[in-house]
Order: C-alpha cells, then sequence, then structure tokens
C-alpha cells in the first residue's frame, strides 16, 4: 500500500488561522511533557499560545467594528445626496449675489480659486 505524503491547506483566512491555532495548542497543553511541539527549536507555545485567546477577540472585535462601520456609512450615504444638493444651490446662490467679489464666499467658509485655469496640452 503506498501511501501519499499529505499536502497541508493553511487557509489565509486570519479566524479560521487562530482557530486552528487554539486547538493545536489545547491539544499541546493536554500532552504535556509529552508533546512534540516540545521539541521545536524556535517555536515557545507557552509564549504563543496564551497569545491566542486575545488575538481572536480582536480579530473579532476588528470584524463587529468593520460591520457597524460599513452600516453607519450606509446611513451617512442616505442623507448625502439632499445635503450636496443644498450645498451647491446655496454655494451658487451665494456666489451669484456676490457676483463682483466672489472672495467674500470665504466668510462662509468656501474656498474660492481665482487663478487662471491653465490649458491642457493636445496629444499628438
Amino acid at each position: 500500500m503506498t501511501r501519499t505524503k499529505g499536502r497541508v491547506v493553511l487557509t489565509t483566512n486570519p479566524k479560521e488561522n487562530l482557530e486552528l491555532a487554539q486547538k493545536i495548542y489545547q491539544k499541546h497543553l493536554e500532552l504535556g511533557a509529552e508533546s512534540p511541539l516540545n521539541f521545536l527549536d524556535d517555536i515557545d507555545w507557552t509564549v504563543s499560545g496564551p497569545k491566542i485567546e486575545s488575538t481572536l477577540a480582536d480579530h473579532n472585535k476588528a470584524e463587529f467594528l468593520k460591520a457597524e462601520s460599513e452600516k453607519t456609512y450606509a446611513e451617512r450615504d442616505k442623507n448625502m445626496p439632499e445635503i450636496t444638493l443644498a450645498l451647491k444651490q446655496s454655494i451658487a446662490m451665494l456666489k451669484a449675489g456676490f457676483g463682483k467679489n466672489p472672495k467674500k464666499l470665504a466668510d462662509w467658509g468656501v474656498k474660492v480659486d481665482d487663478s487662471p485655469k491653465t490649458k491642457k496640452l493636445k496629444m499628438e
């Protein structure tokens, strides 16, 4: 009977990797001094293992905040068209009222650029 070498597939999903690390750490703790992970040269599970839980909590918090952020942006976006229209029409009216001196718009917090426009170069 031929055995394959077996290919380990490690996901790029942080949550799944943290959950897998938690399982490996738990098994390592169960085996104690008999754990083969004690023979690793560059890894000390007594240091790395306890960090898994807080890192998973940070991940879950970040995912929650991401979802909340998306909801908040959606709420913001509901009102933006109305506010943008009011803003544009108000500035247009004020600019018309200050026809000879549009720099008075600065009193309303509007930035006025009176530098001459540069001509766009034509591509040959």
